[in-house]
């Protein structure tokens, strides 16, 4: 998904050092996708589901500092099962009539390897826990692509529900955002 031929990671070390990146950033409202990606039915069955509605707003500074935050409508859950989302809404699990929203708030961004290291804190369900992770990231025509996939364990923000052991605790966030300047 990202666009061919961008700067690697030393190459976007070198944008970052020169303060190319610095100034603020809106993630794409029209070119983004954050998907869940786990196991269901004792985890005989893969279920993917899309969140419709993010945004996100950030800041580079000149020195390369990044912060910023990622707000998902965890409503806006789509596994294409009207009972099954609606489940997913639910106290059981994101209880989105007290917790509207899944936040990221991004403390800093580390290059590493041939990406990045993204370190914060995400918020779900009311429960706030730190969190790292890897990404790709690339830049094109004034605008910075990220992509990553981020393990969970649903328990760690109190979504115990599980009948029967048949929903898993693991699973994956797949992330595409697309960052364009303000």
């Amino acid at each position: 998904m990202t666009p061919s031929g961008q700067p690697t990671s030393p190459a976007l070390r070198e944008l970052v050092r020169s303060g190319e990146l610095a100034g603020s950033w809106s993630l794409d409202a029209a070119r983004f996708e954050v998907r869940l990606k786990t196991r269901h039915t004792w985890g005989l069955a893969p279920l993917t589901g899309y969140f419709r509605q993010a945004s996100a707003s950030g800041t580079v500074t000149a020195a390369g500092d990044v912060t910023g935050v990622f707000t998902v409508a965890a409503a806006s859950i789509d596994t294409k099962n009207p009972k099954r989302d609606n489940h997913l809404r639910s106290a059981d699990f994101f209880d989105v009539a007290s917790h509207p929203d899944f936040t990221f708030a991004v403390d800093g961004v580390t290059p590493v390897d041939d990406g990045v290291r993204v370190a914060g804190s995400l918020t779900i369900a009311g429960q706030t826990r730190p969190l790292s992770f890897d990404a790709r990231v690339s830049t094109a025509g004034g605008e910075v692509w990220l992509d990553a996939e981020v393990p969970y364990n649903r328990a760690d923000f109190g979504m115990t529900w599980n009948m029967m052991g048949i929903a898993p605790m693991k699973g994956a966030i797949v992330i595409h955002a697309v960052f364009t300047r303000q």
